[in-house]
């Protein structure tokens, strides 16, 4: 990455830009241009970003954006080539240990634990509602019967009507 870099600030210099004039055309910052020339790839903590900004970079500069991204292609190759099996391995072991805590999971990931089960206190719930309202309905049956009082009194409204009716028709 650093002969990548020397490259591309060679050929910002030829071209006369200045390294904050670059910047501002690009919108980035100073840091992380300097960052791509100097080659110092760990100051990117997205190596996809990184890809873009150099790829960006390159068209800026008047350069074969795809001739510069296979340069920085084989850079990751050769730097991820000589990264032992062991120390991958151990990099994700550690990682998995640190991160397993405050890791945002996937709902795909997700080892879903058994629900309980409600069903045994569903049921008498639902049991205990159902007499309730039994109970309420039998309460507001009884209530809307009549009373003997009632009828007792309504067959005396009757007795006096057939009364008044009679000494009407004589």
């Amino acid at each position: 990455m650093k002969e990548l870099g020397d490259y591309l600030r060679r050929t910002r210099i030829d071209n006369g830009v200045n390294l904050e004039e670059a910047a501002e055309d690009m919108n980035i910052s100073v840091t992380q241009l300097e960052n791509i020339e100097s080659g110092n790839v760990r100051a990117f903590k997205d190596i996809y970003k990184l890809k873009q900004y150099v790829k960006f970079y390159a068209k800026y500069l008047g350069l074969n954006p795809d001739k510069v991204i296979d340069q920085f292609n084989e850079f990751l190759f050769e730097h991820t080539s000589k990264i032992s099996l062991e120390d991958i391995k151990n990099a994700r072991d550690n990682s998995n240990d640190k991160e397993e805590s405050s890791k945002i999971k996937s709902p795909y990931t997700i080892i879903h634990e058994p629900k309980e089960n409600v069903l045994p206190i569903f049921v008498p719930i639902v049991v205990l509602i159902i007499i309730l309202i039994i109970a309420v309905l039998v309460l507001i049956g009884r209530a809307s019967r009549k009373s003997p009082r009632t009828s007792e009194l309504k067959s005396s409204k009757i007795e006096i009507g057939e009364l008044l009716w009679i000494y009407l028709l004589s």
